[in-house]
């Protein structure tokens, strides 16, 4: 028995539960995408897979549609792989523990790939139907977007009739998105040199902070264990020599990190030294968390004997103290057109210290192209300063909101005359793939939304089932009104 088999809408649930039990993390998209192809061959659709793994399904209107606008409906197929510190599933071959909470869909100690499972399976749950009528669909299914839209970059759209698009890939029901931010991520490697250092094994877990999508949670000023973690090693420089051996945190470099761990070396008699300080910073950090993160704590554990370690040199201790404290962390700029807009905001997401070198990935993301720019360049500067590397990947352009729409008319008509109220229709932070598909199709007019998800990227996330009720309700009312006579 499926977990989902009594929720509606029933067909968009089934599919839902279909993906969950395929593994379809960024990069990890074959088996999803061939899942896609069989389905679309199966309903007899024009399929075409690329080599990245995108998929396009186009389905032909019904009857009475044909002269109508065809109608894009677009998401992506990779999901962010999130999981807690006691889970022991691997994302790579294990299916999804969905569950049932209230009206929540959830998933045991991880993600639940609601972003953007659930535009795939609206999307195959109105294609695989005998009885919605509708325009000509063609349903875009995209791969890697969690990690820089690297699949919307390189697809190929010729195939597209359609100039009207449908993003699902929001969260928060009755808000229609109608611009975002641009976006990058910056991969970086500053050098260090490791030595043999004697002394006493600390190690060091920041933990318990609430994480969340680097763009939807930014404004909430939700700690960074990585930032937060250097703010410790400078409290340690203080007072006591110190080195480190292992030193990571975050997985996602579009999730605020909730853990970052590191292995010191120190000297035996500053053990009381260090409980100190780290008894005192982990005060000062649930104080000033006490509302964002009030669950954030410092755990440590000192390995009892004395032992060599390969351990950073006093100059590389110092080169990662001073990155992790000047360079630039969370909301920078909030937008001065759009009220409550965040603009400009970066993300240490990725941390992880290797055997020559320090490795980040940090996410830059802004809706005004120049600010981007420059946060890339004082990132570059900072990080070329001591003596590092970047590289840039996934440079997305903004979603800039256009004053003339004849799309986001139709769906406040729709969303009116169905629920009684107006639609609101605002700006986000967070990346998403229209600004890409609007430079590539010349005219096209694209409204995002999607059912109430709460804490995407992060275990604690679930998926309204009432809320994705609603939304199917309002996209197949839609899609019926798109007829030729409008």
């Amino acid at each position: 028995m499926r977990v989902l088999e009594n929720l509606e809408p029933n067909r968009v649930f089934y599919y839902f539960e279909e993906i969950a039990n395929i593994p379809h993390g960024s990069r990890d998209t074959k088996r999803i995408s061939d899942y896609l192809v069989d389905f679309g061959h199966r309903y007899h659709l024009e399929t075409y897979q690329d080599e990245m793994n995108n998929v396009i399904l186009i389905k032909e209107a019904t009857a009475g549609y044909e002269n109508a606008e065809p109608i894009i409906i677009q998401g992506h197929m990779d999901m962010v792989c999130e999981k807690e510190a006691d889970s022991d599933i691997n994302f790579e071959t294990d299916p999804l523990s969905l569950y049932i909470d209230g009206d929540f869909v959830k998933a045991e100690k991880t993600t639940i790939g609601g972003d953007d499972g659930i535009a795939v399976a609206y999307a195959l749950a109105i294609l695989e139907s005998d009885t919605i009528s509708h325009p000509r669909l063609e349903v875009v299914i995209t791969v890697d977007e969690e990690i820089g839209m690297l699949g919307a970059f390189e697809m190929d759209l010729s195939k597209l009739k359609g100039r009207r698009m449908l993003n699902i890939d929001s969260d928060d029901e009755g808000h229609f998105l109608t611009g975002c931010a641009g976006g990058m991520s910056v991969i970086s490697n500053i050098p260090v040199r490791r030595e043999a250092i004697s002394g006493l094994g600390l190690e060091v877990c920041i933990t318990g902070l609430e994480g969340g999508h680097s763009g939807a949670e930014i404004d909430k000023e939700r700690g960074n264990a990585n930032i937060l973690m250097g703010r410790l090693f400078a409290s340690l420089k203080e007072e006591m020599p110190f080195s480190i051996v292992h030193f990571a945190g975050g997985t996602k470099d579009n999730a605020i990190p909730r853990e970052s761990k590191a292995l010191l070396v120190i000297d035996e008699g500053d053990k009381e030294i260090a409980k100190n300080i780290i008894e005192e910073v982990c005060k000062q950090l649930q104080k000033e968390h006490s509302v964002t993160d009030p669950n954030v704590t410092i755990q440590t554990n000192f390995i009892t004997e004395e032992k060599s370690y390969q351990a950073l040199d006093a100059s590389s201790v110092m080169k990662i103290i001073f990155f992790l404290r000047e360079t630039p962390d969370g909301m920078l700029h909030m937008s001065k057109s759009i009220k409550g807009l965040v603009e400009t905001s970066l993300n240490l997401g990725i941390l992880e210290l290797q055997e020559d070198a320090l490795h980040m990935v940090t996410s830059i993301r802004s809706s005004v192209s120049t600010r981007k720019e420059d946060l890339k360049n004082r990132l570059t500067m900072l990080i070329e300063f001591l003596g590092g590397e970047v590289n840039i990947e996934g440079d997305y352009p903004a979603w800039e909101y256009n004053s003339i729409s004849p799309l986001r008319d139709e769906i406040e008509a729709v969303y009116t005359d169905m629920f009684g109220e107006k639609p609101i229709f605002e700006a986000i932070h967070a990346g998403l793939e229209c600004g890409i598909f609007y430079e590539k199709l010349s005219g096209l007019d694209c409204v995002s939304f999607g059912p109430n998800n709460f804490d995407i990227h992060t275990p604690k996330e679930r998926l309204s089932i009432s809320s994705t009720k609603r939304v199917w309700d309002f996209i197949i009312k839609f899609l019926e009104q798109t007829n030729e006579t409008r």
